[in-house]
């Protein structure tokens, strides 16, 4: 059974989508949410597979909202709008789908037939081998390979997770948990991993520490990381 939420401010929209969304049998409608906030409690609650989310809300809009959801565990996210102007942002913005109101049977009918073959996909890194050699990443329309050894950091941020090497920075699906598992990257700050070989200098301040990568870019090292950084290199 695919779980599912509906965030939108006009409660005849919620009702209809609700409507058609119950010709599906393996797909339940577990939550009904007038706005952003209300919407974004019942995701961190309820752990829906699947939201539904209009992006013209008061306040607080659907694309603000699904921009503060952890990227590692937020689930996937259809906007639905009455303005294709914002089919873009949507998709900017961990965007699965993208409906148009008032909601099309057979558009719907697309995108439930995608996410089920989404959600019973087997987990990436559960494909993945015990050490990867490679990175797969993407920039724009443009799928890239990155060999281990040329990253120098990784890092999370409200947009998704990011690779940078010496030369450019690109952005991939895997999880920093699956990247620090499965590669020599090691945990600098709760949102960044370092390659040891790519690190300089170790920069102790106050609150903390900077590594400086040996391409001249700084990463934060935060106090509980710092430690067992300092022994990677014979530090005490």
């Amino acid at each position: 059974m695919i779980t599912c939420l509906i965030i939108d401010d006009e409660p005849f929209a919620r009702e209809a989508l609700t409507d058609q969304l119950k010709t599906y049998p393996d797909l339940e409608v577990i939550g009904q949410c007038s706005n952003a906030i209300e919407g974004m409690q019942a995701i961190g609650k309820l752990k829906p597979q699947l939201i539904f989310v209009d992006i013209q809300m008061p306040k607080i809009s659907g694309l603000e909202m699904v921009a503060m959801l952890d990227p590692d565990s937020m689930p996937r996210v259809v906007f639905v709008t009455a303005f294709d102007e914002y089919a873009i942002k949507a998709f900017d913005n961990h965007a699965f789908d993208y409906l148009l109101k008032p909601v099309d049977e057979a558009r719907l009918a697309t995108t439930i037939t995608r996410v089920r073959r989404d959600l019973h996909q087997q987990p990436l890194d559960a494909v993945l081998p015990t050490k990867l050699e490679h990175v797969p990443c993407y920039c724009g329309n443009r799928l890239k390979v990155i060999n281990v050894d040329e990253v120098e950091f990784a890092f999370s941020d409200l947009s998704g997770i990011h690779v940078t090497t010496a030369q450019e920075q690109v952005h991939t699906h895997l999880t920093l948990k699956v990247l620090e598992e499965k590669t020599e990257l090691v945990r600098c700050h709760k949102q960044y991993l370092v390659s040891p070989q790519a690190i300089s200098e170790i920069v102790i301040l106050e609150n903390g520490a900077e590594v400086l990568t040996h391409s001249g870019k700084t990463i934060p090292v935060s106090r509980r990381f710092l430690k067992p950084l300092k022994q990677l290199f014979g530090f005490h």
